[in-house]
């Protein structure tokens, strides 16, 4: 395993979301092939990261969007929401070079923070059921599976997930 890299967090701001989107994409071609079809990774990266959709997203007091810099260079970011009741974990994405030196672990401890503070007992997320590579990272950093959704988010795609979640 490599050694942890020191990363700098920091929220994101409207001047960050082209280069959020761009590196979304970048992430996103690297890790769902195989997964998920093209199809449907061009239709969730528009639903989810289309500047409108993100733009909206900072202004929401219910949402925190994070990035994290090592050594000057943005390489991954996580957002959170308050989601029906509980703290979720919403986006965590971390480029494909960097990944498994901490990166992730810092942005999660940092969302745990926020969710600790606020008062509530756990973090959740929802992961793609095929995605094992970060199912098995989640679960490095305390996450359990907590039960199975299939969430239609249209077009005739779906969500096929594990919800998992992280005491605190």
């Amino acid at each position: 395993m490599n050694s942890n890299l020191n990363v700098e967090i920091r929220p994101v701001t409207p001047p960050d979301v082209p280069a959020i989107a761009a590196l979304a994409r970048e992430i996103w071609q690297a890790t769902y092939p195989g997964i998920i079809t093209q199809e449907q990774i061009d239709f969730m990266l528009e639903q989810r990261y289309g500047h409108e959709r993100l733009y909206d997203d900072l202004e929401d007091l219910h949402k925190w969007l994070d990035q994290a810099f090592h050594e000057g260079r943005r390489v991954g970011f996580a957002f959170s929401e308050i989601h029906k009741g509980e703290f979720k974990l919403d986006k965590l994405y971390i480029h494909p070079d960097v990944q498994r030196r901490g990166v992730g672990g810092q942005l999660i401890s940092n969302v745990a923070e926020r969710a600790r503070k606020a008062g509530y007992p756990c973090v959740i997320l929802q992961v793609n059921k095929r995605n094992v590579n970060a199912i098995n990272s989640y679960k490095k950093y305390g996450f359990v599976v907590r039960e199975v959704m299939v969430d239609d988010i249209g077009r005739g795609y779906v969500m096929d997930d594990y919800v998992m979640e992280k005491k605190l």
